[in-house]
């Protein structure tokens, strides 16, 4: 694509355009499961993972898994993959004890105090996908931040179908200090943690990534509990000046495709050479991916070589885009950073690679999807947290801002809320 064709901005609007289709029958089934668990508890939640996973537990008990298998999933590890998620969690860790909101005071001149209260969390809940999946990075991601914020619970669930449990999964939770963790997944889980059972407590909050039906759960279920986002297809945005290794770029372009056939993976570059080069990278790289037949349908459907002016037109078309990740794959990339407002997470400069975000840079890999990076940020210790208003008036401020209240209430025909302002005005 051509920035300076007369029909670009109906085509990158195209490019751009997905809305997540509602599947009625992911819909009814997820309907059915949350009422039920909602009215009978444990024994719903029970008999849907007798039924899905091909687990036959008598009671909840036997679906909770002791922290000393945790601890023992982490021992059991190979040295490097041991030492890998360590240093993880380390960095994540690091990362997020920079963020926490603090609460704050001052005072007005009569005495008054107006402030702000940070609080955490009591209990939060991270759904985790299970059997031959894993992703011990997002447990690292999704728990690290509850427990910096000060959350008091985290309960894990992870579903293992006929009893397949992923050690790497099990050592996250063990390093990132999950409190307990069931064995249970799908719409149930969900449930469970919204509703809460005999067993298992209502968190405040689900945060984690899971399949249509757990996404359809978290919405549903969303007032009830908060939820972190409902997240779309993965995505990567990368300006070039030309300068870059081809192949590099094409292996980031790649890396995101490889997630599946709905990913996006765009680069804008005003070097229509580079970007010629770009695509012969792309040729002789993509047949030695083991994911080939997903980065192919990935790229074709949704991805894109766009060629613009210039890198204030690229900046310009990455606002308009608003990606979850942004990769400036330039010389001098410090001056572009100013110029981006939209976009989940920034990669500055050649070495600044997505996939090192993914897993272990520090910053979290939880980002917000199809263009809700305009009005929305990375997932963080805030997520776990909540303000309150504190409000201290002294008499003198209370006497002065009555008769303000007062006049404003009327105004609303609210006579009792003036009333009651109006009695502290009358005071002596």
């Amino acid at each position: 694509m051509n920035s300076a064709s007369a029909d670009f901005d109906t085509r990158l609007n195209r490019l751009l355009a997905f809305e997540a289709a509602t599947d009625e029958a992911v819909e009814h089934a997820v309907s059915e499961i949350l009422a039920a668990v909602r009215r009978d508890g444990d024994l719903a939640v029970l008999g849907y993972t007798r039924r899905f996973d091909g687990l036959d537990a008598a009671e909840m008990s036997q679906l909770e898994l002791p922290k000393s298998e945790l601890q023992a999933a982490l021992a059991g590890l190979p040295a490097a993959q041991c030492s890998a998620l360590e240093e993880a969690a380390a960095r994540v860790r690091a990362y997020h004890e920079r963020q926490p909101l603090t609460s704050w005071e001052y005072e007005e001149a009569d005495g008054t105090r107006l402030g702000q209260q940070v609080t955490p969390l009591d209990r939060a809940g991270l759904y985790v996908p299970g059997g031959k999946a894993s992703y011990p990075s997002s447990v690292l991601m999704n728990a690290i931040p509850a427990k910096v914020a000060g959350v008091r619970e985290l309960i894990m669930v992870v579903p293992t179908p006929r009893g397949e449990k992923n050690p790497l999964v099990l050592a996250a939770a063990a390093v990132a200090g999950v409190d307990r963790v069931f064995t249970i997944g799908g719409a149930q889980a969900v449930a469970a943690l919204a509703y809460g059972t005999e067993t298992i407590p209502q968190v405040d909050k689900i945060v984690g990534p899971g399949n249509a039906y757990v996404a359809a759960a978290k919405r549903r279920v969303f007032g009830t509990v908060g939820i972190d986002m409902v997240a779309g297809p993965s995505e990567v945005l990368i300006i070039s000046d030309g300068c870059g290794n081809p192949d590099w770029v094409a292996m980031d372009l790649f890396a995101q495709a490889e997630h599946d056939e709905m990913a996006q993976s765009i680069l804008l570059c005003p070097d229509a050479a580079f970007l010629d080069a770009v695509a012969a990278s792309i040729d002789r790289l993509l047949p030695t991916m083991p994911r080939a037949a997903t980065i192919r349908t990935s790229l074709d459907k949704r991805g894109a070589l766009i060629q613009v002016r210039d890198l204030d037109e690229a900046c310009e078309i990455a606002n308009r885009i608003a990606p979850e990740h942004l990769e400036l794959s330039v010389e001098e990339a410090d001056p572009l950073v100013a110029k981006i407002r939209h976009a989940g997470a920034i990669f500055v400069g050649h070495w600044s690679v997505e996939a090192l975000g993914d897993y272990c840079a520090g910053p979290n890999h939880v980002l917000p999807t199809s263009r809700s990076a305009r009005f929305s940020s990375p997932l963080g210790v805030y997520d776990f947290q909540k303000r309150s208003s504190v409000i201290r008036m002294s008499k003198a401020g209370a006497q002065r801002l009555g008769k303000t209240a007062s006049i404003l209430a009327h105004g609303e025909g609210l006579q009792a809320h003036a009333r009651s302002a109006e009695l502290r005005v009358e005071a002596k």
